[in-house]
């Protein structure tokens, strides 16, 4: 019986990852890895590691969640070093508290290893600070999301109405209703909002406008999943800070 390491591959740019997070995956016996892990990372992996995929995008998973915790779980009992090496942070939307519920349940060692969340550093290598002296004091990370089975949305609109940055990932395909819902519960139809996608990667792209117009830029552009939303008045910032993105 082995142990688990709940890893946090980070935002897409290898070189973000950790440094203790790559001393596991080298060591690891196995890797079960997601579809937001850079696969760059399975080559630090020693030679005879195995390498398990069970990556999820919207309306299509390769395993449901209750699946990949067995697939987890089976392979801590024919391995010492299991690595489940997940996309950002794997506790932030991560299911990374899911997964370690159920080893635990099953007597299985495991450890978090934090990973840097996109939430952050994706706005930052925009050109984009989440918060900024005088703009914004505070900011929100909110899942653009939810499970599809619910009853009834645990998302807070009426929590939105402060004056500061929110971050919704996993946002794209519901943009338009996200902004009406900020819309309607007193966000000025001006907000700049930006939509980067597939982030702190070569492919990095990113499209501003407001509440009021954004989702027609962003179907105009193309832009493609994986994309996080940023709302606020920081966006103005881009212009002035983006290092990484070429001036348009």
């Amino acid at each position: 019986m082995g142990k688990v390491y709940l890893t946090g591959a980070g935002p897409g740019d290898i070189d973000l990852l950790t440094v203790k997070a790559l001393r596991v995956v080298r060591e690891a016996d196995v890797i079960i890895y997601d579809r937001l892990a850079n696969p760059e990372i399975l080559k630090e992996a020693k030679e005879g590691c195995e390498f398990v995929y069970v990556g999820k995008e919207d309306g299509r998973h390769t395993l449901p969640q209750d699946q990949i915790n067995e697939v987890i779980y089976q392979n801590a009992l024919k391995h010492e070093n299991v690595v489940r090496l997940k996309g950002g942070d794997p506790l932030v939307f991560g299911r990374g508290g899911e997964e370690a519920k159920y080893l635990k349940e099953r007597g299985i060692a495991y450890e978090f290893i934090p990973g840097v969340t996109s939430a952050i550093s994706v706005p930052a290598y925009a050109g984009i600070p989440v918060t900024h002296r005088g703009v914004a004091v505070s900011f929100k990370v909110v899942t653009g999301h939810e499970a599809p089975n619910k009853e009834q949305s645990q998302v807070d609109w009426e929590s939105m109405k402060a004056d500061e940055t929110i971050v919704f990932l996993m946002g794209l395909h519901n943009l338009r209703n996200i902004a009406k819902n900020l819309i309607r519960i007193g966000r000025a139809p001006d907000t700049p909002v930006a939509v980067i996608s597939k982030g702190t990667t070569p492919d990095q792209r990113t499209v501003t406008g407001t509440l009021e117009t954004i989702h027609d830029r962003v179907k105009a552009a193309g832009i493609q999943t994986p994309a996080l939303i940023v709302v606020g008045k920081v966006v103005n910032l881009k212009n002035d800070l983006e290092w990484i993105e070429e001036k348009a």
